[in-house]
């Protein structure tokens, strides 16, 4: 395994193409510089030992030491040992709704973005547990399967919006179903959903799924997005309200009372995401007193650098490039 253990330093590298366009710019003023100040033949003849190419040769190497700099700083590295750890925890799917009504406001800054920064919250508590992320509107997704890889879920939980699923609505039964497939049928226990959403839901089954996803040891613990006073949609490019076929604004409320009954059939419990330390705390509380079973996670532990070998190029090209005369031999 490749990897460059600072990428952020990588950005330096779009400098190169700038230090080139300015070289070129220097190249042409000197042409332009040279017609001004005389007869052209005249000053090439007084020029005559200046050889451009090695001009442009020193550039060269000075921008490929530069570049090695560069990729020093960044750290290239490979992986060199790898080892199985073993830990305690449970499997937990996170059910994220991300319909429409999710941009409401009524919560700041919206429902989507709460429940992204809680979900970031959680998954830093949940670190010896596996994790898979369900996304859901008119239908649900399996985003990324259960891992211990909590970075790359954070990274699918930040790009979770209404455009990741084609069919608006909010269909939570499907939502769960999605995240019992991500189980191991195997397991009677170990198991919990997270399911996040305003409650807006369109699908009379979700209530019983809860209560089958139990029976299959299933804890489903359901966070509610959003005010029972309601706020308007907001369309993100138009800024203006949604509407019915009236012509009426739509406001979309907080559904508590079937998040609280998917959560009573589904044996967790339901928060309204207010606080979302509390939210957190709650949860992983709940997730603590769950029987845990052994999780095995091969790791990479030791890494070999090769920032020095770019280093010893970058500093031969500078110091080479010192012994490299701008002046051509003449007869």
């Amino acid at each position: 395994m490749i990897r460059f253990e600072h990428t952020e330093h990588l950005l330096l590298l779009l400098l190169i193409p700038v230090l080139a366009l300015l070289f070129r710019s220097v190249l042409r003023w000197k042409k332009s510089t040279i017609k001004k100040i005389g007869d052209e033949r005249l000053v090439k003849q007084l020029i005559y030992g200046f050889s451009p190419r090695r001009y442009l040769a020193r550039f060269i190497i000075v921008l490929l030491s530069f570049s090695c700099i560069i990729i020093a700083a960044a750290n290239l590295q490979s992986a060199t040992r790898t080892q199985e750890i073993n830990r305690r925890g449970i499997d937990v799917m996170i059910a994220l709704d991300v319909s429409r009504s999710m941009l409401a406001e009524d919560i700041k800054p919206s429902r989507l973005e709460k429940s992204r920064q809680f979900i970031s919250k959680l998954m830093n508590k949940l670190e010896n547990d596996r994790v898979g992320l369900v996304i859901f509107a008119g239908r649900a997704y399996m985003q990324m399967p259960l891992s211990s890889d909590h970075t790359a879920a954070g990274l699918y939980v930040s790009n979770a919006g209404p455009d990741a699923v084609p069919t608006q609505g909010t269909v939570i039964g499907d939502a769960l179903q999605v995240c019992n497939s991500g189980f191991n049928a195997k397991d009677k226990k170990y198991k919990a959903v997270v399911l996040i959403t305003d409650g807006e839901d369109h699908d009379e089954e979700a209530v019983k799924t809860a209560k089958q996803l139990a029976q299959n040891g299933v804890v489903i613990q359901t966070v509610g997005v959003g005010t029972t006073q309601g706020s308007p949609i907001l369309n993100p490019i138009t800024a203006e309200s949604k509407r019915d076929l009236h012509g009426n604004i739509i406001i979309s409320r907080l559904n508590e009372q079937e998040l609280i009954d998917i959560a009573h059939e589904g044996s967790g419990i339901y928060q309204q995401l207010n606080d979302i330390e509390t939210v957190v705390d709650k949860i992983t509380e709940q997730f603590a007193g769950m029987e845990q079973k052994t999780i095995r996670d091969n790791r990479l532990l030791n890494y070999r650098s090769f920032f020095q070998w770019f280093l010893v190029l970058a500093f031969a090209g500078l110091a080479g490039e010192l012994f490299i005369s701008e002046k051509k031999k003449t007869p």
